[in-house]
């Protein structure tokens, strides 16, 4: 079964730090760009961060950027995005994917994870 899983969402005060993870299943994430989206209340999903499939070019929203990094780590299969200095504004659903390349559309979807920044 082919499947990304992410993890480590939760709630997390203003300020906070969360790292997120996603773990792919049934198949390899080698060749892929990896990105993450979230998707807030009322709001259409957005593209947070992508890295390239050999890691070495990464891309951010302008929101995010000197507060979130994203990496993989091709012999786990797995991509993170490390999220500090977390806002109120960056509660939302995230979600990972797999992407041929990261202005492509995505080829997998994760099931999301859910992201509360409040006090």
């Amino acid at each position: 079964q082919l499947q990304l899983v992410e993890s480590g969402g939760g709630l997390v005060q203003p300020g906070g730090s969360l790292r997120l993870s996603c773990a792919a299943s049934g198949f390899t994430l080698d060749y892929y760009a990896l990105g993450w989206f979230r998707q807030a209340p009322g709001k259409e999903r957005e593209g947070v961060s992508c890295i390239s499939s050999r890691g070495g070019s990464t891309n951010y929203v302008d929101s995010v950027k000197g507060r979130f990094t994203i990496s993989r780590d091709n012999a786990k299969n797995t991509v993170y995005l490390q999220m500090n200095s977390l806002k109120p504004e960056d509660t939302a659903v995230y979600y990972c994917a797999s992407l041929y390349y990261c202005s492509g559309p995505a080829v997998y979807w994760g099931q999301g994870t859910q992201v509360t920044v409040s006090s």
